[in-house]
């Protein structure tokens, strides 16, 4: 595996190659990562990762600096998978001068969900991504791999993609799961023995919630907002801090109508458990 750490390195090395395979990460990989990487493989005739923990898309209050780095360990891991070219850059090749000109996402997308409660992080998610593509797939084009654990991160990417005619397939990878159902997530490193337990109390969460529109999939506002009220108190009770728990349309995000049916939903969901700020999603 060839580790490039500049712009410039990364270009020579792709030089022979026309559709690169790329999955983006910030590093301190897990399974989820992995399979992200070894369903890249057949779609392109090389294979990049990249490594950046992204200051932009960080409030000043978030982990920027403790966040998990495991660079020996997801290198190590990379190999295995058969990635062939890290990208590593320092901060200071990504963004040798301040990144003044940022890409803005569709608010009415990008505002709700995530960007509602970490106001600015699709501005830093997007702007990251259209570099990093610029980086890694602007002379060619290819593929990308995204997780679908991060949904409307997603949705954000799919619709840059669109709207700027990048030559660039989106590809969904699905979320990885511990045995236990927890979704598999950098942050989860941070729990400790007891709230790694508890954990798994959100996709619980999220699939009950679920199963109500199952059971009655045209509920009316009054009764959709009733079950995401008692579906946020429930996890109040056992000592989270939920910021939203609610069903969406997939196509959209925007609130279902009564002619939605499950097949085209996606239950979300995002809430502390202690210091650590967990988010995962169920299609249905």
């Amino acid at each position: 595996m060839l580790i490039a750490r500049s712009v410039a390195d990364l270009r020579q090395a792709l030089a022979p190659y026309r559709r690169p395979a790329f999955v983006p990460t910030m590093g301190n990989l897990h399974d989820g990562h992995i399979a992200l990487v070894r369903q890249a493989r057949p779609l392109g005739d090389v294979t990049v990762t990249s490594i950046f923990v992204n200051r932009l898309q960080f409030l000043p209050h978030e982990d920027f600096d403790s966040y998990p780095r495991t660079w020996e360990s997801d290198c190590a891991q990379l190999q295995g998978a058969g990635c062939d070219v890290l990208f590593a850059p320092r901060e200071a090749d990504l963004y040798p001068e301040p990144q003044t000109f940022k890409v803005h996402p569709d608010p009415r997308l990008a505002d709700m969900l995530e960007g509602h409660f970490r106001p600015g992080f699709f501005v830093g998610v997007s702007t990251v991504v259209m570099k990093l593509f610029a980086c890694v797939l602007g002379a060619t084009g290819g593929t990308a791999v995204f997780g679908k654990k991060d949904y409307q991160q997603l949705m954000v990417i799919r619709h840059m993609v669109q709207q700027f005619a990048l030559p660039i397939e989106i590809v969904a990878g699905e979320t990885h799961r511990a045995a236990d159902g927890l979704a598999l997530s950098s942050r989860n490193c941070y729990l400790g023995l007891q709230e790694r337990q508890e954990a798994v109390a959100l996709s619980q969460a999220l699939q009950q919630l679920a199963q109500r529109w199952r059971h009655d999939p045209a509920p009316g506002a009054e009764q959709a907002a009733a079950w995401e009220k008692q579906a946020l108190d429930a996890l109040r009770s056992r000592g989270w801090q939920p910021d939203y728990l609610t069903v969406r349309r997939r196509a959209d995000l925007t609130a279902p109508s009564p002619q939605d049916m499950p097949g085209a939903l996606v239950a979300l969901g995002a809430a502390r458990l202690g210091a650590t700020r967990l988010i995962d999603n169920l299609e249905f």
